[in-house]
């Protein structure tokens, strides 16, 4: 796939970068072009949560418009890129912690639902229950509406190593939040608990379903293993 450089006013031969199991991730100069499925109004939902993110003490590289204003053209994303080395989610666990915090009152993300919406919801974001088998779309229910009862939050939903990045110069940069929204805070946990975890198994496999079907169905029978 080929990234409209020119909308951005981009030269330069793209490299690709590692990760983006679900999208192209490409490096331009100073630049990262990614591949999306997401609107242009979920992506413009990014924004307040982004500041929230910085508010708090970490950098969240914003989403770039081209040169017609809008952040998505032909299917691409461009943002800043953002050097540093991974970094564990435990040394920004009180940062996370803020971040829920200060989030409360942010509506949901456009098209996407949490996982109590989805206890009786056949779908959002990239979940469609629908295409799923009903006794493994029960199971995943169950394991949802099992995670403890707390107020909603924005979540990033895919805290690891490789998307929390420490610079030279001490700055903690959280990339990737394609799968941001309003849910759980679980989903953001450091150290999951039992019900926790296998909600955000279930979470994967619905995820998963159509996109990476092969990997749904080995989580799939881990779960009911």
């Amino acid at each position: 796939m080929t990234p409209p450089l020119g909308a951005w006013g981009l030269t330069g031969t793209p490299v690709p970068l590692p990760g983006g199991h679900r999208n192209v991730v490409l490096r331009v100069g100073d630049y990262v072009l990614k591949t999306t499925r997401r609107s242009e109004t979920a992506l413009r939902w990014l924004g307040p949560v982004h500041d929230v993110a910085r508010a708090v003490g970490l950098n969240a590289p914003g989403l770039v418009p081209n040169n017609r204003g809008w952040l998505v053209c032909d299917g691409w994303t461009c943002e800043p890129f953002c050097p540093g080395v991974p970094t564990p989610p435990g040394q920004i666990g009180a940062k996370i912690a803020a971040f829920h915090a200060a989030t409360r009152n942010i509506p949901q993300r456009p098209g996407f639902a949490d996982a109590h919406t989805l206890l009786t919801a056949p779908r959002g974001g990239d979940i469609d229950l629908t295409r799923i088998p009903e006794p493994l779309v029960a199971q995943m229910r169950k394991a949802w509406a099992a995670m403890p009862s707390m107020p909603a939050c924005i979540v990033h939903a895919d805290l690891n190593p490789a998307n929390i990045l420490t610079a030279p110069d001490g700055t903690i940069t959280v990339l990737d939040w394609d799968e941001a929204r309003r849910d759980h805070k679980g989903f953001d946990a450091i150290e999951p608990d039992t019900a926790t975890a296998r909600a955000r198994l279930a979470w994967e496999i619905a995820c998963c379903w159509e996109i990476e079907p092969e990997r749904a169905r080995a989580l799939a029978h881990k779960m009911a293993g």
